[in-house]
């Protein structure tokens, strides 16, 4: 009988193939990179003390020995807090706010389908918008310095004598600065100096945070300008050569092109049309009332000279209008060339046709002499005006654009973008108006700007007294809507304590807790509610401001003078409301500029503010040169370039990106830069991830449902964790079918809803933070590495040849 065969060698048991790599990118707020790795010893990996890439000093070479981690990925943690919290001396950003809402309203834009015209027209409308906001910032500083200082009170014998820092400008001393002009001249260097600070901080932003090119790739075609996503929709299937349709290929949105993170040429092209612009409207002030005394009365300066210098301001302002309005963001390329002789030439000019005002104003004209108000009420009406029509046309083209390819979940039916560009306004009206009224009332003493009674000065122009007067008249309106919020998330809090109770079931209800859970999960939803308040108040705004422009223009007197003779109940009520609304819109800037400085003082307060800030610096200065820096240009090329280091080097390597709430958009943005082949071997886990809850209702052409469906179908995987208690984080919804997925939640939050002898203590309610704690979190990271990594068998010591391996996670 023969032997009997030897039995075959034992398989080995299957196990993943190369290392597995989990890059975290944090939220809002910040962390730390040892609060993100849980471990105090940390290095780093990549990056600048600003913004780094950090790993456990013990996994510094992780990939070299993946026998030692099994299926779990070594952690790496990208900290990018610096970009945005840094140190206090930035919370001096939020004096630019009314800039970085207008740059919001560029992006708001819905989708377009085949509206190259009409996406063109949105983005000249929101720029014109943002460079009117540019000379209201820098009429107001000419109207504090120019005509309150040196023209009103230096001019009124009883206020300079209150002021004796002023002395040398009265004309009471008969000096050689005490003539209009020179004393003109002279606070000229305040609004110039502000509009050079702006110029210094927009220039040495840009290089701090916004000069890093992004990867190379290939541009797309300079024929489809707005590339076949924006055409068909993302992964839309293109003809065949024999004109048969083809299977859909990824096509990448927006935010994967070239030349989104790097658009250097359109903000260097519009630093220097806002920086002209602002000195032109100083020259046009200087030179305004100096040419109108020579128009006026025959004295030792030629006429002639005045039409010059104001006919240069003129050319040199069409020439701004043609900068600003000729050429917007180039996406589909890097818009790495500059205009060199523009970026010079432009700013250049104008301060020369500044200083040519200056010398013009100067020129001695002994019969001088300053007395009521500097002619500027006609400025900030067509200013308020000119930004009222502008957003009207603005509405116009965003609700047509719109109604050409409606999204359902887009905010306010495509008018978001024009309701934040009127917001815009109004705070730049705010901000600029109290500052004039507050300098007003401490120059004037115990007397009332405009009243005429006991007043020393003329006071600020009558349009900033009807805009301040409407504000309690808004904040009255406002209460409406608050109350009705009020009710509902009351209403919605007792409707939903049976549900919770249901889901903790068959534990013993305790009406308190479920109480407190009930109101998180009401209140969480009050985000929700956002757009509606938005449109109100903009609406309001919008209705309130043209009321004010008609009321100054048609009375030419303050609210408190024009109700004169009309009955002591309207009298009152408009005595009222000017002084009112006259130390609200100035304790309202105080306590603006207050509050931020102790927001980078005090990290809670850092938390409640940042995410409208992170959410507002995100985006690249596309309408607004002077807004506070985008980040996203250092942070996302930093991503992008890290997963294609990793994945180069390590070509069986697993990659998961993993971001919380801001930290989410990053890395989707990262993504979507990958090259394709790239973008396969990568898994996406996001929690508390307001992609689609904000970015995808207020952002619908960046991150609409299209753009996250193309999302889902170019990354290997995709998870997405989310929490009914999150205010922030939402579901993703990605509209497919059959249902990818995508979505695991809402999560269970607390994870335990009594107290135990295991649990004496009440689980906390995490809400927006800690998705790290709950186990499901633990569980999607696994099912995207199992999913990621095919299962192969390892080779072993005892075998001698080479086996074959399973296909890589490529």
């Amino acid at each position: 009988m023969a032997p009997a065969a030897p039995p075959p060698p034992a398989t080995p048991s299957p196990e993943h193939t190369g290392s597995a790599l989990e890059l975290l990118v944090h939220g809002v707020g910040g962390a730390t990179p040892q609060e993100m790795l849980g471990d105090p010893r940390t290095v780093r990996v990549t990056g600048d003390t600003t913004a780094a890439v950090y790993r456990r000093t013990e996994d510094a070479h992780g990939e070299k020995h993946p026998e030692r981690y099994g299926n779990e990925p070594v952690a790496e943690a990208y900290c990018w807090s610096g970009l945005t919290s840094g140190n206090g001396s930035r919370a001096l950003w939020l004096l630019l706010l009314p800039f970085m809402v207008v740059n919001l309203a560029h992006w708001m834009r819905p989708t377009a389908t085949g509206r190259t015209r009409a996406v063109r027209l949105y983005g000249v409308l929101v720029r014109l918008v943002a460079l009117s906001l540019t000379v209201l910032l820098t009429a107001a500083a000419c109207e504090v310095a120019l005509d309150l200082l040196a023209w009103q009170c230096a001019g009124a014998d009883a206020c300079a004598e209150r002021r004796s820092w002023l002395g040398f400008l009265s004309e009471r001393q008969g000096g050689w600065w005490s003539q209009p002009g020179r004393r003109l001249a002279l606070a000229a260097l305040v609004p110039t100096a502000l509009v050079g600070l702006l110029w210094y901080l927009s220039n040495r932003t840009w290089s701090a945070y916004e000069s890093q090119r992004p990867l190379d790739g290939e541009d797309f075609d300079e024929d489809d300008p707005f590339g076949a996503a924006a055409a068909h929709g993302p992964d839309a299937p293109g003809p065949a050569a024999d004109g048969s349709p083809r299977r859909a290929a990824p096509v990448r949105p927006a935010l994967g092109r070239p030349g989104f993170w790097y658009g250097r040429r359109l903000v260097a092209r519009l630093r220097a049309a806002h920086t002209a612009a602002g000195f032109l409207t100083v020259a046009a002030a200087v030179a305004g009332a100096a040419a109108r005394h020579d128009r006026g009365a025959e004295g030792p300066v030629p006429r002639i000279i005045g039409a010059a210098v104001e006919g240069g301001i003129v050319l040199c302002a069409l020439v701004v209008l043609w900068v600003v309005c000729r050429r917007g963001r180039s996406e589909r390329t890097r818009d790495t060339r500059l205009d060199g002789a523009l970026i010079s030439c432009l700013p250049g000019s104008a301060l020369a046709l500044l200083a040519l005002a200056v010398l013009y104003a100067s020129w001695s004209r002994p019969d001088w002499q300053s007395s009521g108000a500097l002619p500027g009420e006609a400025t900030f009406r067509f200013l308020a005006l000119g930004q009222g029509v502008l957003v009207v046309a603005l509405a116009v083209v965003a609700r047509g654009l719109y109604r050409r390819t409606p999204e359902p979940h887009t905010v306010l039916y495509g008018l978001g973008g024009p309701a934040v560009a009127m917001l815009a306004c109004a705070l730049g009206g705010v901000m600029t108006g109290g500052v004039a009224q507050r300098v007003a009332d401490w120059l004037d003493g115990p007397g009332t700007p405009g009243m005429g009674r006991e007043a020393d000065i003329a006071g600020p122009p009558v349009l900033l007294s009807w805009q301040a007067s409407v504000i309690p008249v808004l904040l009255l309106l406002l209460l409406v809507p608050v109350l009705v919020l009020v009710v509902r998330t009351a209403r919605t809090a007792r409707r939903l304590g049976p549900i919770v109770e249901a889901e903790y079931a068959p534990e013993e209800p305790d009406e308190g807790r479920t109480r407190r859970i009930a109101r998180i999960r009401a209140t969480a939803a009050l985000t929700d509610s956002a757009p509606w308040i938005v449109g109100v108040v903009s609406a309001a705004t919008l209705l309130l401001g043209a009321g004010a422009i008609a009321g100054s223009w048609y009375s030419d007197q303050v609210p408190g003078r024009a109700a004169d003779g009309s009955g002591p109940l309207l009298e009152s009520l408009a005595d009222a409301a000017q002084s009112t609304g006259s130390w609200l819109i100035g304790f309202g800037f105080i306590l603006f500029v207050a509050g931020g400085r102790r927001a980078y003082k005090d990290a809670s307060a850092r938390r409640t503010i940042g995410i409208l800030w992170d959410v507002g610096t995100f985006w690249p200065r596309a309408a607004h040169p002077f807004a506070p820096p985008c980040y996203a240009e250092r942070a996302v090329p930093d991503l992008a370039s890290r997963m294609s280091a990793w994945t180069s080097t390590m070509p069986r390597g697993r990659l998961v990106i993993s971001g919380h709430s801001q930290g989410s958009v990053l890395a989707a943005s990262a993504v979507w830069q990958l090259p394709d082949a790239t973008r396969r071997r990568v898994a996406l886990l996001t929690y508390g991830s307001p992609l689609e809850r904000l970015y995808g209702r207020w952002f619908p052409a960046y991150f609409g449902a299209g753009a996250l469906l193309g999302l889902h179908r170019s990354v290997h995987c995709w998870r997405n964790l989310w929490r009914a208690t999150d205010p922030i984080g939402g579901p993703v919804r990605i509209n497919a079918d059959p249902d990818p997925g995508v979505d695991r939640g809402p999560l269970k939050d607390p994870l335990a809803y009594g107290r135990t002898t295991r649990l004496p203590l009440p689980e906390p309610i995490l809400g927006h933070s800690d998705y790290q704690a709950d186990p499901a979190f633990a569980d999607a990271r696994a099912d995207l590495l199992a999913e990621l990594g095919p299962l192969v068998p390892r080779q072993t010591e005892a075998r001698t040849q080479k086996g074959t391996s399973g296909r890589s996670s490529g």
